[in-house]
């Protein structure tokens, strides 16, 4: 009697763990299918995210699109954090001797719409990889390049 209680306790613990991996593999798959109808598309960009992408501040997102807009085609993309890191795509027809004179305008101006601050200014090259950074130190007055 209870060699047969025993075997049905383990059988039902076996169709018991059948069943789960079945309705667990069903149901992520079913997951996995829903998710991928009702995804938004990767292409076309709703006008808050590109926002966001600009600035995480409403002055930051404004002082982002200045720079871009008055770059005259130096500037392909920026973007401000925190009010006091600005990063800067630069175009391909920004020479190498211009990048420091460029970084240091922008840390200027930066300088005038957020002030009492460090900030920082990253340069990006046109493949997105960083080839400058240069501090404002608020105390000292002076733009440091590495």
């Amino acid at each position: 009697m209870i060699l047969l209680e025993q075997s049905r306790k383990i059988a039902t613990t076996f169709v018991l763990i059948l069943v789960l991996m079945i309705s667990t593999a069903c149901g992520s798959n079913t997951l996995t299918q829903a998710d991928r109808t009702t995804a938004p598309p990767a292409i076309g960009r709703d006008v808050t995210y590109s926002q966001l992408e600009r600035g995480n501040t409403p002055s930051g997102q404004s002082f982002g699109t200045w720079v871009v807009q008055t770059s005259q085609g130096l500037v392909k993309d920026a973007y401000v954090r925190d009010n006091n890191k600005l990063g800067i795509v630069i175009s391909p027809q920004v020479r190498p001797n211009e990048v420091k004179p460029l970084a240091k305008s922008l840390a200027q101006g930066f300088r005038k719409n957020f002030p009492n601050q460090d900030l920082t200014v990253l340069v990006y090259g046109p493949d997105k990889k960083l080839i400058l950074t240069a501090k404002y130190d608020v105390q000292t007055n002076q733009v440091q390049y590495t």
